[in-house]
């Protein structure tokens, strides 16, 4: 039996959906942006750089991307990677172990800003004391 473009659109609409689809992606160069429409008509836009597997890619590997069928991912053949759409929404841009990575990267980042601010905050005395509280039987 040969599954037909009818069969797989009725396939669709009898889905139930958990969120928006993917109906369209690109790789925006000049942003630095992976740009993703839904049928919702929402489109998202997520630098490259923060995306497991998409940092420091080449914008060929970028140009060339695959949407899922059920429109909940996205393929990059070149680079053998594949993204969960519903994440992006929720700001997850890969792994645990990756994000957790990521997240040690942003906070060890020095600048003159954030020298200032900590020298402000030591001069009021700086992070507050963890106090213990007894706890009574």
């Amino acid at each position: 039996m040969a599954i037909t473009k009818e069969a797989i659109a009725a396939a669709r609409a009898a889905a139930t959906q958990v969120g928006p689809c993917a109906v369209a992606a690109r790789y925006r160069r000049a942003l630095g942006k992976l740009e993703i429409e839904f049928d919702n008509s929402v489109t998202l836009a997520v630098p490259t750089s923060l995306i497991q597997g998409l940092a420091g890619a080449s914008a060929a590997d970028l140009g060339k991307i695959e949407i899922t069928p059920a429109g909940w991912g996205l393929h990059f053949p070149r680079l053998d990677v594949d993204v969960y759409v519903p994440a992006l929404f929720e700001g997850i841009y890969g792994s645990k172990a990756w994000m957790k990575q990521a997240a040690s990267v942003a906070g060890s980042t020095r600048s003159a800003a954030k020298s200032a601010a900590a020298r402000a905050n030591g001069k009021k005395g700086g992070r507050p004391r963890k106090i213990q509280e007894e706890v009574h039987a």
